[in-house]
């Protein structure tokens, strides 16, 4: 029994424990205090272990409901200013850096007003001065000659629209008095052929599932501003756009298999069809499916120096819909390098993978803990921190995967040596239990060594999946808003626009322009859809002509 039991059992009545506190205070202690004082002692300190234990999973429900701050080291260890502990290593001391690479400092993105170079989507105007022309007199000094000067200056306007605009032609119509007869005037050419442009389902598509604006949202706000599109509307206007996206979906996915690195993981989305046939199931045991989980699978494939983003939404966890990519992979290829967490569900059975897992995540477990344990985490913690700038060092010298890896041999390798050697001594001289949170992080951490340090030994081997877990947050922010998929198909066309949209993200390819090409070329795109990548869709555009439609 523990003494938090025992305690309780001695029903120690108010008035009882006041005059123990006095007997205290006046040090005139009788028979059976020392009890119930050791009891108490006790019982503050198996709380105070619980409250280590514990207090970590209560914070971390706090950053799913609440979103994390940041977890950068700075951040997170900001009330923690204890040293690192001094472990007995076998890696000598005094080769470890003294003092950590840099990255050279530049401006953060989105701070400050945009020039004008920044507004690529923006329509041109070319103004010209009216009386003087290159090659004219100065009108100044009358000696010298002007000319064009490189750089034109640039006034930028912008101005405010509903996100779906409309025109009204008003066609005039005349009426013979005497036949009766009515001529009315021809639809002006830029009408188009259809009430709804191409652009306008790029619009709804990119808002919808691209930036998790929900339809019913923008019914209200298209009403709002005088220009209506009903939610049903915008649902078949994305549908019947997903079916022209289907080419370039196939193709992304086949461009995709032939990837050096790919990275994968999912997270959970409800798809109301399934819910509902999981619910209908349970009433029948004998048709009960074998899974009720649905998912939103990512996968982020690096293709000869571009990456694909994929999405699939369904019943199959991120492993079964990688192993579907990977069959679309050409013979002879090498095994590709495959970046995940250490969740089985996310490894492609029967394909031959490189397995990588993610530092990141094998961080986030010490980060959770670093207020139980400070001293200890602050150690692991900025043992990462020295790693991950050797990595942007890399990056920022625009390293070659094999100049790369002998960079982070050179500069991180005695730094995660010496953190191995830390970990094991943790056991090997229990001063951690192994089934406390801090030895299960730890345990982790030993139990994956070997592909959390896979950059350590394979060129091009990534050091975290951190680019599919941006990519899932565009699916997370979809759920947040649209709440559902409604049915398969639904959840398909979502899929689908994901995949497009987020692929032009991590390209530098604006969205809209691409999306309407693939619709307006629809045909060439079905025909050749190789030639209609994010990537290399211009130059198939130069050559194509409108197939037609909205």
């Amino acid at each position: 029994m523990t003494s938090i039991a025992v305690l309780r059992n001695k029903d120690l009545s108010p008035e009882e424990f006041a005059a123990l506190c006095v007997r205290l205070e006046n040090r005139s202690l009788v028979e059976g205090d020392y009890e119930i004082l050791r009891l108490f002692l006790d019982t503050h300190a198996q709380l105070a272990h619980a409250y280590q234990e514990k207090s970590h999973s209560i914070q971390r429900l706090l950053k799913m409901i609440f979103g994390p701050s940041t977890e950068k080291t700075k951040n997170v260890l900001k009330t923690t200013e204890t040293p690192a502990p001094a472990e007995p290593t076998s890696v000598d001391d005094t080769q470890v850096q003294t003092e950590r690479p840099t990255v050279p400092k530049t401006k953060r993105k989105g701070h400050g007003r945009n020039g004008a170079a920044a507004y690529t989507g923006a329509a041109r105007v070319r103004v010209t001065l009216e009386n003087l022309k290159a090659g004219n007199s100065c009108p100044e000094c009358a000696q010298g000659t002007v000319y064009q000067s490189q750089q034109p200056g640039t006034v930028v306007r912008v101005v405010g629209q509903p996100p779906l605009k409309a025109t009204v032609y008003e066609l005039e119509k005349l009426r013979c008095g005497l036949c009766g007869t009515v001529f009315t005037a021809d639809t002006p050419a830029d009408a188009g052929p259809d009430k709804y442009d191409a652009t306008a389902a790029t619009v709804v598509g990119v808002l919808k599932y691209g930036n998790g604006f929900p339809f019913n949202r923008l019914e209200k706000l298209q009403a709002s501003l005088g220009v209506p599109v009903p939610a049903a509307t915008q649902w078949e206007l994305v549908d019947r756009a997903a079916a022209r996206y289907s080419s370039a979906f196939e193709e992304f996915i086949r461009q995709a298999a032939q990837g050096d690195v790919v990275h994968n993981d999912d997270t959970p989305m409800k798809v109301m069809a399934l819910m509902l046939e999981s619910a209908r199931a349970d009433r029948n045991t004998k048709g009960a499916p074998s899974r009720t989980g649905v998912f939103t699978t990512g996968i982020v494939s690096m293709v000869q120096g571009h990456k694909v983003a994929l999405f699939f939404t369904g019943r199959q966890h991120a492993g079964e819909n990688l192993a579907d990519v990977l069959r679309r992979r050409a013979e002879g290829l090498a095994a590709p390098i495959h970046m995940c967490d250490a969740s089985s569900c996310n490894t492609p059975k029967d394909f031959a993978v490189i397995l990588a897992n993610c530092c990141a995540h094998a961080r986030r477990q010490f980060v959770d803990l670093v207020e139980s344990f400070p001293v200890d985490c602050s150690f692991v913690i900025e043992i990462f921190r020295d790693v991950y700038v050797n990595d942007a060092v890399a990056k920022h010298m625009d390293l070659s995967p094999e100049e790369r890896l002998a960079f982070h041999q050179d500069s991180s390798g005695i730094l995660m040596d010496r953190l191995q050697v830390w970990l094991e001594v943790q056991f090997e001289e229990k001063r951690v239990e192994k089934n406390s949170s801090l030895g299960a992080a730890i345990a982790y951490m030993l139990r994956h060594w070997k592909a959390l340090t896979l950059f350590l030994h394979k060129a091009g081997a990534p050091i975290d999946n951190n680019v599919v877990e941006r990519a899932l947050k565009m699916v997370i922010r979809h759920r947040r808003n649209s709440l559902f998929y409604l049915t398969p198909n639904g959840a398909l066309v979502g899929d689908i626009h994901m995949t497009l949209i987020h692929t032009c993200y991590l390209n530098g390819v604006n969205p809209f322009h691409y999306l309407t090409a693939l619709q307006r070329h629809y045909a060439e795109v079905h025909a050749n859809p190789s030639a209609w990548m994010p990537w290399n869709y211009k130059d198939a555009l130069a050559a194509a002509t409108p197939t037609g439609g909205g």
